[in-house]
């Protein structure tokens, strides 16, 4: 039996968008995937192989492998395969790549399988998830599908500022706000744009975030959903992922329960783990995330879908590598960095190993630094660690 290949492609989202078999990445993504090829190898199970888009990547991954920690047990492959494969998450350019490249059809899902996972990766399906929380205690949040350019004034007018979402985009992306006053009209001219490629907008109005987090879950592809983790994530003003706080579940839903009722939290679990299956309709199997908010209104509340991510993501990544690879009693960071200057990468990477270096406890990490993708001179994407 091969081997399953694990593979970053972190343009999914946006391929999912356009949903052609000839969409092209921008370099700026092109770039991101190939600096964090190597991510893969922190969820991966023993014995995958991990596909990484540059051969010399190989070498600069074995130096990562110091320190005498017990590193990810994978194999490394510059190459297509024909095999079964596990990417970030599935889209007709990415199928297209692999059947040019030779890979085996019998290895890749179908076009109505592509069609579903896309239908139910949009934001109008998300809003179908929200809904259903409608009466539970403790819960906000609204969402409206509109169709037209008269809706999204209405939705607007409503709430005097909101948030406008295209029903797919990449994260931080595909995202208006809209501030109080006139509709500027930069963005009536987005809207129209999106309405005429996607066939709809989601209007949400802003909250006042506390925090960002998520309930991870895994599905079977069999009707069964299970419990897979907290995440609690930073963003920036423009909702760009920054880092995941790297700590045991139980200490994360201990800070969340500062804000809101531990009751509260584990309703919404149970809600989702009784809603998912039926909405999934067996067409899913792996891992999926559903991003929330604690909001504060007139008190703290829960927004308990914002959207769901049908793929593979940060949080699960962040999740797997705590429980693999850093002591229980231990608690961190994990970054992904954005460099703008030639080896400017590389000089971080050397004064944080310098200033921090890795402490072992139990054949875990229990302190210090760690990158946990390849940095050269050239690097401008980085995963790292930072464990205290």
């Amino acid at each position: 039996m091969e081997k399953a290949i694990y593979y970053f492609n972190p343009e999914n989202d946006m391929a999912l968008a356009n949903f052609t078999p000839y969409y092209k990445a921008p370099a700026e993504i092109v770039r991101m995937a190939d600096d964090l090829a190597a991510l893969p190898a922190w969820y991966a199970p023993e014995g995958s192989v991990v596909k990484v888009r540059r051969e010399a990547d190989i070498p600069c991954w074995e130096k990562l492998c110091e320190g005498g920690m017990s590193f990810p047990q994978v194999g490394w492959t510059a190459h297509w395969l024909s095999s079964a494969y596990v990417p970030w998450g599935w889209s007709p350019a990415l199928v297209h790549t692999l059947l040019q490249a030779g890979v085996g059809s019998g290895f890749l899902p179908s076009a109505g399988a592509l069609e579903e996972w896309r239908r139910l990766s949009g934001r109008v399906c998300a809003s179908e998830v929200l809904r259903s929380f409608a009466g539970m205690k403790g819960i906000c949040g609204e969402s409206w599908v509109c169709l037209t350019l008269e809706e999204v004034r209405k939705a607007w007018g409503g709430w005097g500022r909101c948030v406008l979402k295209a029903p797919w985009s990449g994260s931080g992306r595909g995202l208006v706000f809209l501030p109080c006053g006139a509709l500027p009209a930069s963005a009536e001219g987005w809207a129209a744009r999106i309405l005429r490629t996607q066939g709809a907008l989601m209007a949400e109005p802003i909250y006042n975030k506390v925090c960002d987090f998520a309930m991870e879950f895994r599905a079977d592809g069999e009707g069964k959903v299970s419990f897979a983790g907290y995440s609690l994530f930073e963003t920036d003003a423009f909702g760009n992922y920054k880092g995941n706080l790297l700590a045991s579940d139980a200490a994360i839903g201990q800070r969340l329960s500062a804000y809101v009722p531990p009751e509260t939290l584990h309703g919404v679990r149970r809600h989702l783990l009784r809603v998912l299956p039926d909405w999934l309709g067996g067409h899913y199997a792996g891992y999926l995330g559903v991003d929330m908010m604690i909001c504060r209104e007139e008190a703290c509340r829960v927004h308990p879908c914002v959207e769901i991510n049908l793929r593979m993501n940060m949080g699960v990544l962040a999740r797997l590598f705590f429980d693999r690879y850093v002591h229980p009693a231990s608690q961190g960071r994990f970054c992904i960095a954005h460099y703008v200057e030639g080896g400017e990468a590389l000089r971080f990477h050397e004064s944080m190993s310098g200033a921090h270096p890795l402490r072992l406890a139990e054949g875990r990490l229990a302190g210090g630094y760690l990158s946990l993708t390849p940095v050269c001179g050239d690097t401008r994407y980085q995963a790292y660690a930072v464990i205290r």
